[in-house]
C-alpha cells in the first residue's frame, strides 16, 4: 500500500491516470463515463498538486498539536526520539551522497530546538532502510550527522537503524528505553504523522510527549502555496498514508 501511494501521488501517477483516461476516451469516444473519469482525474490531481490544498487538510488533521514550548522534569531521565523520513540519493561522477529530504530536515530542526530547551541526556535518531533495495544511508545516520552539524555532541546521539516503518520504530525504541536509563520520551515527527505515531508508541507501553515538526514549506511565500508541483503531491501522499495507516494500525492492534 505504501509503495502504491508513493507512485499514485507522483508525476508517474499523474501520467498513468491521464493515459488511462485518454485510452478510454479513444476506445469509446461517446462514453460519458470515460469523459467523467478524465475530468475527475484532472480535478483530483490539480487540487492535490496545489500546495495550499493538502496543507489545509494537514492542519485539520493535526489541529490538536501545538509546538512544544516548555518541558518539565529531569533532563538526564529524558530522551528525544526523532522519527526518520527517508533520504534522497544524489550521484556525482564517481561518488554519491545521501541527503535528508525536506521532511526529515524539518524533524531534525525540531529535535535540535527541543534539545536546546531541555539539554536531555540522549537523542534517539531513528529510521532504517525502507526497502531492501535502498542504496543510501539509513535515515537515522543521515539525521545524526545533521544534528552533529547543528551542535549536538555525537556521544549524546544513539542510532536505531533497523526499522522500516512507524510500528517498527516504536518497538525498537521501546526496547532501547531501559538500556538508556530514561523514563520519558519526547517524540519528534511531522504534525500530520503525530497521531499515528503516538498511537503506535502507546501500543508498546510508552506514553511520549509530542513535539511536532512544521511542514517544511509552512513559511514559504504565497506564490509557492498556490503553485502546482511535486511539493503539493508529496504532502497529499503523506496525508493519504496517514488516512490509510491509522485504520490499518488499529486493525493490526498496533494503535492505542
Amino acid at each position: 500500500m505504501s509503495r502504491f501511494l508513493d507512485v499514485f501521488f507522483s508525476t508517474t501517477g499523474v501520467v498513468l491516470a491521464l493515459g488511462i483516461s485518454t485510452l478510454w476516451i479513444v476506445a469509446k469516444p461517446q462514453s460519458r463515463g470515460a469523459k467523467r473519469f478524465a475530468l475527475a482525474i484532472a480535478a483530483f490531481y490539480l487540487l492535490s498538486s496545489i500546495y495550499t490544498v493538502p496543507a489545509g487538510i494537514a492542519r485539520l488533521l493535526a489541529f490538536e498539536y501545538a509546538p512544544l514550548e516548555r518541558v518539565d522534569g529531569p533532563p538526564e531521565k529524558t530522551a528525544i526520539a526523532v522519527l526518520g523520513a527517508g533520504s534522497e540519493l544524489v550521484f556525482g561522477w564517481d561518488g554519491r551522497l545521501s541527503v535528508a529530504n525536506p521532511v526529515a530536515g524539518a524533524r531534525v530542526l525540531e529535535a535540535w530546538r527541543i534539545y536546546r530547551i531541555l539539554q536531555p541526556r540522549w537523542i534517539i535518531s531513528s529510521g532504517g532502510h525502507y526497502s531492501p533495495i535502498d542504496q543510501g544511508e539509513p535515515s537515522s545516520v543521515n539525521m545524526r550527522d545533521l544534528l552533529v552539524g547543528l551542535g549536538v555532541p555525537r556521544d549524546r546521539i544513539v542510532l536505531e537503524s533497523r526499522s522500516r516503518n512507524t510500528r517498527e520504530e516504536a518497538v525498537a525504541i521501546a526496547e532501547m528505553v531501559g538500556t538508556l536509563g530514561v523514563d520519558r520520551i519526547i517524540l519528534v515527527t511531522s504534525a500530520v504523522h503525530m497521531r499515528r505515531s503516538l498511537g503506535a508508541f502507546r501500543a508498546v507501553g510508552l506514553n511520549p510527549l509530542p513535539a511536532v515538526a512544521p511542514d517544511p514549506k509552512y513559511r514559504a511565500g504565497w506564490s509557492d502555496w498556490l503553485r502546482q508541483g511535486n511539493t503539493g503531491l508529496g504532502l497529499s501522499g503523506q496525508i493519504a498514508h496517514e488516512l490509510a495507516g491509522v485504520p490499518y494500525y488499529w486493525m493490526r492492534g498496533w494503535l492505542k
